[in-house]
């Protein structure tokens, strides 16, 4: 019997892959995996993965962009599963170019619009549709016994980056990365508050700044920190250690 289900949003590649494939290796048999991307057909890894543990992981196509498919998507897996305990925010784009600008002049309203509609938008549009299984979701995720687990309801987790902080922000560049993200923590702190009168608890989890990590690395080290989440915990960002990164 399936115990918990674990959604991640944006599995082709990178954090996303690699988030399934800790579930996979450290939860199954009590988990199951929905892995979501624009292109199943061309993510090969991903496909690989499903096949290699069958019957534990469904592949959704879900572009973030567009939300008729993420209202599919959650209509989808409420008739397949009932319920999501976990969803991961794993997608985001740096820029439309693939690198960002270093100055005004780089700066162009599509590119704003196109990274915002991903980094930000789509997350939000996720807790909109996926909300209501979330509440019937259990946190068995974190450190809560089954019993014990409707002290929270369902955990979503965006990723955001150091570079969202605007305290922080030292050094300027990446504006749309940087809007895109500080725009992400400005929702996350709004569903923490909205969602706390009904039990879903949303966190942020933030991208090891060192860019050196391996996948594998930053992954364990952020479901570190999502396997202790607590009530007390929700609407925060986090830094890959642990501590608590100022909005």
């Amino acid at each position: 019997m399936v115990l918990a289900v674990a959604l991640v949003q944006g599995a082709s590649r990178g954090l996303g892959l690699e988030f399934c494939k800790h579930i996979l290796r450290n939860k199954s048999p009590a988990a199951a995996v929905i892995a979501t991307c624009r292109a199943p057909e061309g993510a090969s890894e991903l496909m690989g993965l499903a096949a290699q543990y069958p019957g534990k992981v469904t592949v959704l196509k879900v572009d973030v962009n567009r939300e008729d498919e993420i209202k599919g998507a959650a209509e989808e897996v409420r008739q397949r599963f009932g319920k999501v305990d976990l969803i991961i925010n794993a997608s985001a784009m740096l820029h439309p170019s693939g690198k960002g600008e270093t100055s005004l002049r780089d700066v162009s309203a599509q590119g704003i619009i196109s990274t915002l509609t991903t980094n930000t938008v789509g997350p939000l549009m996720m807790a909109k549709y996926f909300a209501p299984l979330l509440l019937r979701g259990g946190g068995c995720f974190g450190l809560q016994p089954p019993e014990k687990a409707k002290l929270h309801s369902g955990i979503i987790v965006n990723i955001t980056a150091k570079v969202g902080s605007i305290g922080d922000n030292g050094l300027g560049g990446w504006y749309s990365y940087r809007m895109s993200k500080a725009a992400l923590n400005m929702a996350t702190r709004n569903l923490s508050i909205e969602l706390a009168r009904s039990r879903p608890k949303p966190y942020h989890r933030n991208v090891p700044k060192d860019k050196l990590f391996s996948t594998e690395h930053s992954v364990n080290l952020m479901m570190s920190i999502i396997d202790k989440l607590n009530i007390e915990k929700t609407g925060k960002a986090y830094n890959w250690d642990g501590t608590e990164l100022p909005w």
